[in-house]
């Protein structure tokens, strides 16, 4: 990525860190989270009705927050996903990196992270 793109770049992560969105490592986001005192992350992820579902979190402390960016968060999907049975409904909603950006339209200052989610066995669901 040259110069130009990451000065121009929309992106306030881009743009703070010097480097593509597609180069965005967990310690990048821990660094701009701390260092740009935001409060809050939100995981977006799609349901199976086709609507874009969110998870909110208020960061408490630098071990939680690297807890949800290294294991994600667990969520019933059988709630999400009308073919998935309720005994084995267990699925984690893991973020994708390079998809998060600070969110315009929040009251305080947020991160949103677009997410994939998997279920017990590793099995990608989206």
């Amino acid at each position: 990525m040259k110069d130009t793109d990451i000065a121009m770049n929309p992106n306030k992560i881009v743009r703070y860190l010097a480097k593509s969105k597609n180069d965005f490592t967990k310690e990048d986001l821990i660094r701009f989270i701390e260092e740009n005192e935001i409060e809050m992350v939100n995981f977006r992820y799609l349901g199976g009705d086709g609507r874009l579902k969110t998870l909110n979190f208020v960061i408490t402390s630098k071990a939680q927050l690297d807890g949800l960016l290294s294991r994600g968060e667990r969520v019933d999907g059988s709630s999400l996903l009308s073919y998935i049975d309720s005994a084995s409904s267990d699925l984690y909603v893991i973020p994708r990196y390079r998809t998060a950006y600070v969110n315009p339209f929040a009251v305080i200052p947020t991160v949103d992270i677009l997410c994939s989610y998997y279920t017990n066995e590793g099995v990608q669901k989206d």
